[in-house]
């Protein structure tokens, strides 16, 4: 008889502490309780999250890999802050990316899934007047094309730009009036995928990011 297979660890639990420290910074960061360009006082964060320094520095790390965080030699870290040219760059990267997706849903999504893309599109048109619902569908809707589409290290690249995008303090979608383009601008690309018109899709969804970018910077 074989003997028994011996164990190889602990049994998995919960994650990791660095894990749950850097999503509550993340979150921190998101909500501006961080902000763009400040320094991240350790000392006080340990203290308000009753934690040691070892998590919190590997939460930072992470955080840097993501982008959110800059580490400065001698300084310590800093909540990353976005130049015009760092807004330019990053909204150049998801037009390339999202468009190639939104082509390649066109030509093969199938029937439900369009219709899924469909019914979040006839969400957003429902939260015109409401900001923070339009956002979280708004997200929604590119998550889930994104993931029709099937590609997913392109879907890691783009959800790691999504969240530096969150980093801008003059988001498109600020701008007065942007919301009823930026909804004009799906209303149009829900009907090419519909329509399974690939090349429009495509062509339609670099626009969108191209009068992000106009909005963003003021144009």
């Amino acid at each position: 008889m074989a003997a028994p297979a011996k164990a190889v660890g602990a049994p998995l639990g919960a994650r990791p502490l660095y894990q749950e420290v850097a999503e509550r910074l993340r979150e921190q960061i998101f909500n501006r309780e961080l902000e763009p360009g400040s320094w991240i006082d350790e000392q006080k964060l340990t203290s308000a999250l009753g934690i040691s320094r070892t998590p919190l520095r590997e939460a930072l790390k992470v955080l840097a890999v993501e982008g959110l965080v800059t580490m400065k030699l001698r300084r310590g870290a800093y909540v990353t802050e976005m130049s015009t040219q760092d807004v330019s760059q990053v909204y150049h990267l998801l037009a390339v990316l999202e468009s190639d997706a939104a082509g390649e849903v066109a030509r093969k999504a199938t029937d439900p899934e369009l219709a899924e893309l469909a019914k979040l599109h006839e969400q957003l048109e429902a939260q015109e007047a409401q900001r923070d619902a339009f956002f979280r569908t708004n997200e929604e809707f590119h998550a889930r094309l994104l993931h029709i589409a099937g590609n997913r290290w392109r879907n890691q690249i783009v959800n790691d730009l999504r969240k530096v995008m969150k980093l801008n303090r003059h988001h498109s979608l600020f701008r007065q009036g942007r919301v009823a383009e930026s909804l004009g601008e799906h209303r149009a690309l829900v009907q090419a995928l519909l329509a399974r018109d690939a090349e429009k899709a495509q062509a339609l969804m670099r626009a969108h990011f191209e009068n992000g970018l106009a909005a963003a910077s003021g144009g």
